[in-house]
């Protein structure tokens, strides 16, 4: 085996030990944010805001901060919109919204890290971890080998598959 491969084989076997933990959280929230459109594994929070008296349908819908904020109902006190309540007189706000339990909250935050955010480096740092791995498996074996043959037809086989699933 050449130096080369010997080296790539060590790398790819230290780094794969490492990431385990990470790559055990990213498959946990990964799994979980496919479910995110449901309530699964969520529980009812609700909460109550103290606004302003008297605010305007447009007005309420800026202090709560919802997207696609519709009223469903509104009477001279309380106007009723998805997930809450506001009473017009006393300005307090009843939300109940739908969350994740506190542990997968986190999970799935590493899914969603952004450049503001010091977690974006972890997701850098995984995502060429993970590209590293795509390149140094050609390194594990020597071409010639029938092994290698057959990881080339696999490999080509899970591109194709990727490409089937996000193209059709």
């Amino acid at each position: 085996m050449n130096p080369v491969n010997e080296k790539m084989r060590v790398y790819h076997r230290y780094l794969g030990f490492f990431l385990t933990g990470i790559m055990a959280v990213y498959s946990i929230s990964g799994i979980t944010l496919i479910f995110r459109d449901t309530n699964f594994l969520k529980y009812d929070k609700v909460i109550d805001r103290q606004l302003k008296p008297e605010l305007g349908t447009e007005e309420l819908g800026k202090e709560l901060r919802m997207r696609d904020f519709k009223v469903q109902s509104e009477t001279d006190e309380v106007v009723t919109f998805q997930n809450g309540t506001y009473n017009k007189k006393t300005g307090a706000a009843v939300i109940t919204t739908k969350e994740l339990p506190y542990i997968m909250d986190k999970l799935t935050n590493f899914h969603k890290a952004e450049t503001s955010k010091p977690l974006f480096f972890l997701n850098i740092f995984f995502g060429v971890s993970l590209l590293f791995f795509v390149v140094s498996s050609f390194y594990m074996f020597l071409p010639h080998t029938s092994v290698f043959k057959k990881g080339l037809y696999f490999a080509l086989a899970g591109l194709a598959f990727a490409l089937v699933l996000i193209f059709v």
